[in-house]
């Protein structure tokens, strides 16, 4: 009799203690999470002095910069599903040591294939992290309402330590060296490996059949190929280059022997039967559009104020505040605006907000115009924000609590696609507008005018060199033509956002919260700790499914055992 009081009391603590620390669970997920969204971008103000440093070759320069999101990208639907398997909170924990020694390798590189190599490990750790923060709080918030309501917090942090990067960054090489950008991390990984030991509950998918080690692979290596490939057309390469056609032939023939396995396997590594469910197929491609928009609007936004209206590159990061400020505000609302008006019409409000002001945009000139431009980036930021929580939310919900890993991996690697993608395709329009108007400027050489072709930044350089009225012809045409690229380019965003719009069209028209099913199971309910997703997914210290159907067939006792087991 104690002994089955004793186990009945142990589920009821943490079932209490459960409800009251998911918050702080929260904490330390946005914590986990900030730490990787700045390390992705606080690099970029450090990259002159990194090169004044360590004297890197360009390919070297290169590397350095893109490797930490390149094996970001490929490793985290190993990662995502490996957590499902082996435990999410213990992925983390892993991807918080390493994180926080490649950090300190990093900082103390002393040629550049050392830091190149420690990038490469902060990416592992970052895959390890990023997955692991959404399926653990696609656990620890069963209910739909309050899960949108940690959704909204989750993305709000992304918008800040994206734009917290570069200005973390340059406050920290006003005061010390460039590898202070990188210790930075070691003390904060010092606090969250102890916190999340002890506040993080792990939780684990349903166990069927051996992981797909090779199919883990061949994603991994499919989506580096992919990634890769795009990278390079992003930076201008040619697509029929050896070095940029091969590794995309490559990773998408990997990609696609990855789908054909696993819709051959019985207990596949990543169930793709999620994907014919209209909301999360629908909820990946808003994704991925808006991401597309995102990367290659921030990236020419911030050539236009630098090199058309002549900002200090703090100067710029000031002016695209307001974006970020719009993003947070966005994502903390973005709970109550679901429940009201249900996701297909919030991812729809999104885009449509987001091309409006694309369009207003286009109103920039050579001239600068703050009304304009801030005006502009708060309805950039908050409508992109509101696409963004919106489409993540309704793929982690539409997902299997068993899959959470899979999915949350499939969420941000849709994410890093669509940067991806978006940085070559827009890059593209705007070189393809961009050239055209440099080929025939007076009293400059065609060999000049084709290398002015290539960039602004360059224009400007030849223009300097060739100085006189040549030099000032050529500096005008090659503004007034970045200026031209910049309005067609934001016009062939505004069709992409309306293209998605009309994608999110085939979202659910409400949110389907789950109902009650409660379940009494010595003296807790289990539908108010799993919000009535008992099967599929145990959360340690929570009794699962199969602890229910043991206490119908033994009169109500729980065995002692089972606790804290999930039942296995």
């Amino acid at each position: 009799m104690s002994g089955t009081t004793t186990a009945a009391a142990a589920p009821r603590r943490r079932a209490a203690g459960a409800g009251a620390n998911r918050w702080v669970v929260l904490v330390v997920l946005c914590v986990s999470l900030l730490l990787v969204a700045v390390d992705a971008t606080v690099l970029h103000v450090a990259v002159p002095a990194v090169t004044e440093d360590l004297k890197p070759g360009a390919i070297e320069l290169l590397w350095i910069v893109d490797v930490y999101p390149l094996v970001c990208a490929s490793l985290l639907i190993l990662f995502g599903t490996l957590g499902d398997r082996v435990g999410r909170r213990r992925i983390l924990l892993l991807g918080y040591a390493l994180f926080g020694v490649a950090s300190g390798i990093a900082a103390l590189a002393h040629d550049p294939q050392l830091l190149i190599m420690a990038r490469a490990l902060l990416g592992v750790g970052g895959a390890m992290i990023m997955p692991a923060t959404l399926s653990i709080l696609r656990q620890v918030f069963p209910d739909r309402r309050e899960r949108a309501v940690a959704i909204g917090v989750w993305s709000a942090v992304a918008a800040v330590g994206a734009a917290a990067g570069p200005l973390l960054g340059g406050f920290l090489l006003e005061h010390f060296w460039w590898g202070s950008v990188f210790l930075v991390n070691i003390p904060l990984m010092l606090v969250s490996l102890p916190v999340g030991r002890l506040v993080l509950p792990e939780s684990r998918g349903t166990v069927d059949g051996p992981w797909d080690v090779v199919g883990a692979l061949m994603a991994a290596g499919g989506l580096f190929g992919v990634v890769f490939g795009v990278k390079r057309l992003g930076g201008g390469e040619a697509v029929a280059g050896a070095y940029t056609l091969a590794p995309l032939v490559v990773g998408a023939a990997l990609l696609i022997l990855f789908v054909r396995r696993q819709r051959r396997r019985t207990h596949p590594l990543v169930d793709l039967r999620m994907f014919a469910r209209p909301a999360f197929s629908t909820s990946v491609g808003c994704i991925v559009l808006a991401m597309l928009a995102l990367v290659g609007l921030e990236l020419i936004a911030a050539q236009y104020l630098q090199l058309v209206l002549g900002l200090s590159p703090l100067q710029t990061g000031l002016r695209l505040l307001p974006l970020t400020f719009a993003a947070m505000a966005a994502g903390l609302a973005g709970a109550r605006a679901l429940r009201r008006f249900g996701p297909r019409r919030m991812v729809c409000f999104g885009f449509c907000l987001t091309a409006c002001s694309v369009l207003v945009l286009t109103a920039m000139g050579r001239s600068d115009n703050p009304g304009l431009l801030l005006s502009g980036f708060l309805l950039l930021g908050f409508g992109l924000e509101t696409t963004l929580f919106g489409a993540y939310e309704s793929m982690l919900s539409e997902a299997p609590p068993a899959q959470a890993g899979g999915a949350a991996a499939i969420g941000e690697t849709s994410y890093q696609l669509g940067a991806g993608i978006g940085i070559a395709l827009l890059g593209s329009v705007m070189n393809a507008a961009y050239a055209p108007g440099l080929t025939s400027v007076a009293g400059v050489p065609a060999a000049a005018s084709a290398s002015a072709g290539h960039s602004l930044g360059e224009a400007y350089d030849i223009a300097g060199r060739l100085g006189g009225p040549a030099g000032t012809a050529l500096r005008a045409a090659a503004r007034d033509s970045f200026v031209h690229g910049l309005h067609v380019t934001l016009l062939v965003s505004a069709g992409l956002l309306l293209l998605g719009a009309a994608m999110a069209l085939r979202l659910p028209r409400a949110m389907q919260c789950e109902a009650d099913g409660d379940v009494t199971v010595a003296g807790v309910t289990v539908g108010e700790v799993t919000g009535g997703e008992v099967p599929g997914a145990e959360v340690a210290g929570v009794p699962g499914p199969r602890d229910a159907a043991r206490v119908a067939a033994s009169g109500g006792s729980v065995p002692a055992e089972s606790v804290g087991r999930g039942g296995r």
